[in-house]
């Protein structure tokens, strides 16, 4: 869901964010959060004041988040270092419910594609609800992405499937690896796909889940436009590579089905179906951090919020680059939207593709 970086972002801006929510100035608050400020008269447009307030919003709550994650008891007497070990440790831990196989919803999308959705708070305290999702490629072969828990129920689910086996393991993005090396030993011939840095992630990582197995294709920025993946998987697929966002997002349209399947790209809040099945009440709490978290990630109305995320935050390490992945992103001819985070879009994806990210299709706001 959020990277490295942008996660150490948002600790760093924590006290920052704090003063820019009380500005009362457009330039003094994009000033305070490194945003340069736009060019404008004494008269700011009221829309726009909020701007600076949206941004320093987000990561205030992100950086809340994870400072009520890490400052716990159980490792607040932790070194930094350790701090971090133990974080990435139980932040894999919460991916997975004590009882996954009783929480997840599986549905057919599509008689060609089936999402795994279950309950995912990040840092133990934002709702998201998590996603993978499994398509049927026209050859019969499986691709699956963003891989949850792989229950006795899914692996029923997947034999019903073309030839019941998994030949691709896509991780989107930075994030959404944590399943990988399962589904990998489940399918040891299976080829592995995700974005540069993320194999040296994975060896890197100090929890038992994450192995260090090859990837069969590394996206990377140099290659992007020329990256091919089988003749199989591509007569079936579009993609691009996203490397602007913080996550490396790498986008899927499904051409079969007209479906475009993405990870951390947006986020469709709050996780109703992810959550549909709990029966917890503990689970089920949402906080004050949560519930705000959920309304800048909401797309409905004129979805200002995420706009404003998108421009100001999660496209600002090269906006120019973001803004052509997302023109490209938008000549496919896609209608069902299916995010890791937040319900599946189905029938007006494409609608909720193009308000949220009009400001990057225009080029300007």
């Amino acid at each position: 869901m959020f990277s490295s970086s942008l996660r150490q972002q948002a600790a760093r801006s924590f006290t920052t964010a704090k003063r820019t929510v009380y500005d009362n100035t457009i330039g003094t608050a994009c000033k305070r959060t490194s945003i340069a400020p736009r060019a404008h008269t004494t008269s700011v447009a009221p829309a726009r004041r909020l701007t600076p307030y949206i941004a320093g919003g987000l990561l205030l709550t992100t950086a809340a988040a994870a400072g009520t994650f890490t400052n716990t008891p159980d490792i607040a007497h932790l070194t930094t270092t350790e701090k971090v070990t133990e974080t990435a440790k139980a932040m894999s831990s919460k991916l997975v419910p004590p009882n996954p196989a009783d929480v997840m919803v599986i549905r057919d999308v599509t008689p060609n594609i089936v999402t795994l959705s279950v309950p995912f708070s990040r840092f133990g305290v934002l709702k998201v609800g998590g996603r993978g999702t499994v398509v049927k490629l026209t050859s019969g072969s499986l691709a699956v992405f963003s891989p949850v828990a792989l229950t006795p129920d899914v692996e029923a689910r997947i034999k019903t499937l073309g030839t019941g086996k998994i030949a691709y393991i896509i991780a989107p993005d930075i994030e959404h690896h944590i399943f990988v090396s399962e589904w990998a030993r489940a399918f040891p011939d299976a080829k592995l796909i995700g974005p540069e840095g993320l194999p040296e992630k994975r060896a890197k990582a100090k929890d038992e889940k994450i192995g260090n197995e090859p990837f069969f294709r590394v996206f990377s920025k140099a290659t992007k436009l020329t990256t091919t993946i089988t003749d199989e998987f591509d007569a079936d697929f579009e993609y691009e590579y996203v490397e602007a966002h913080p996550n490396k997002e790498i986008v899927f349209f499904y051409k079969p089905d007209r479906v475009l399947i993405q990870a951390d790209l947006m986020f469709n809040l709050p996780p109703t179906e992810q959550y549909s099945r709990v029966t917890d009440p503990e689970q089920l709490k949402e906080g004050m951090l949560s519930r705000f978290f959920a309304g800048l990630q909401n797309p409905s109305g004129e979805a200002k919020g995420m706009k404003r995320a998108m421009w100001y935050l999660f496209s600002r390490a090269d906006r120019t680059s973001f803004n052509e992945s997302m023109r490209r992103i938008d000549k496919w001819d896609f209608t069902t939207m299916i995010p890791c985070h937040g319900d599946t879009m189905v029938g007006n994806g494409k609608e909720v593709f193009e308000k949220v990210f009009e400001w990057h299709l225009q080029g300007k706001h």
